[in-house]
């Protein structure tokens, strides 16, 4: 197929870029892809962090046009018009929040005349504003199929699509990061933890939703069972890192705690991951997460909660443990457990046994497999 792929990729810094860079290069294996990005994707006003990594070259995408500005109409339908020169047999977008609704409604309607796929990351946005259930309605109306990856997402689209022709699919394993091919003794060395204590890390945008304060309360029941354990938190905390902190001192926690605070580049991922024994997803709501996809490249256990698309991915018992959300005692005694057991061996080899559950191929597999539906119909 002659496909074009719509969404942010290298230097953008974050999870969706790092998907679509990914997705991009497995659909080139196969088919003619051009790939179309942003010139701006977010305003300043709107997110004022920088929103580019130029440190790490191995996501970038050869020959992606950097076309789009969200904010721009008239760029919108220069852009439609030139995707529609290239005549594609598809074209892919992808969809995560309802900023994006204005610009990919005008996109999708310009090129109406196109098969269009939607990927959405999230039907709906972690944290719900006025509008965004009819925002979200009126681009995801334009497509005709979709991909969503837990069952969470298809129930969202069904309330707002309810015809829609969609599969399910799990988030693929961003193994990626696996730059290096560092072990475990050499993180280590580079963090500077022993190898006799017990880490946990947690990873990523610190926000409420993630449940990071059930984790810190789970902490010193944990202690008592494994004194050497060692919760590291590797993010970049919004404005409510006193209470975080104001937490782990009330437990006496500073000990047992490493706070790396800010954005970390792909680069730096590897050692954080290589070097921790087990990963910690305490959320309170999600769909999906990467996180959990960058532990299994790594062929490291999860502790999730039973929310959105987490239990979907995780073999309780076999690839992590599935704990009910804002329970601090179920999470403490799962996180006992997996060391008193002494788990890694096993688990690691059930995560490998499921790589290609998730991997990239498997993903375009299910893609064609949409497409070819639609066309036989």
């Amino acid at each position: 197929m002659k496909i074009v792929l719509i969404g942010p990729v290298y230097p953008y810094k974050g999870g969706i870029a790092h998907y679509t860079s990914l997705l991009c290069a497995e659909l080139r294996k196969r088919h003619e892809v051009e790939m179309v990005s942003y010139c701006l994707q977010y305003p300043r006003f709107l997110y004022k962090k920088e929103q580019k990594d130029y440190q790490n070259k191995s996501f970038a995408i050869q020959d992606t046009k950097y076309w789009l500005n969200t904010v721009d109409p008239f760029n919108w339908i220069r852009t439609a018009f030139k995707i529609r020169k290239w005549k594609p047999d598809l074209v892919i977008m992808e969809w995560w929040h309802p900023y994006f609704a204005p610009c990919d409604t005008v996109l999708s309607l310009l090129l109406r005349k196109f098969k269009k796929l939607f990927i959405c990351h999230n039907v709906f946005p972690h944290e719900r504003f006025p509008m965004d259930r009819l925002l979200t309605k009126t681009t995801l109306k334009r497509g005709n199929k979709f991909i969503v990856q837990s069952q969470m997402d298809a129930d969202d689209l069904k309330s707002i699509i309810p015809k829609a022709e969609y599969i399910v699919t799990p988030h693929p394993t961003y193994n990626a990061f696996k730059m290096s091919d560092m072990n475990k003794e050499e993180a280590r060395r580079i963090i500077n933890l022993d190898m006799g204590e017990r880490m946990i890390l947690f990873f990523g945008f610190v926000r409420e939703y993630k449940g990071l304060k059930y984790l810190l309360k789970a902490l010193p029941l944990v202690k008592q069972n494994i004194p050497a354990v060692k919760l590291w938190i590797v993010g970049d905390f919004g404005d409510d890192k006193e209470e975080y902190l104001k937490l782990i001192a009330d437990n006496d926690l500073q000990d047992n705690i490493m706070i790396v605070d800010g954005y970390v580049p792909d680069k730096e991922v590897e050692k954080y991951f290589a070097a921790t024994d087990l990963v910690a997803l305490p959320y309170i709501s999600a769909t999906q997460s990467g996180i959990v996809q960058i532990a299994f490249g790594f062929e490291k256990p999860v502790i999730v909660t039973n929310v959105g698309g987490l239990p979907d991915v995780v073999e309780d018992g076999k690839t992590g443990y599935i704990v009910n959300k804002e329970n601090e005692n179920e999470l403490a005694e799962a996180i006992v457990k997996f060391f008193s057991l002494d788990s890694t061996e096993a688990f690691t080899e059930n995560i490998r046994d499921k790589a290609q559950d998730f991997s990239w191929e498997t993903m375009v597999d299910r893609i064609e497999k949409l497409i070819e539906e639609q066309n036989e119909a």
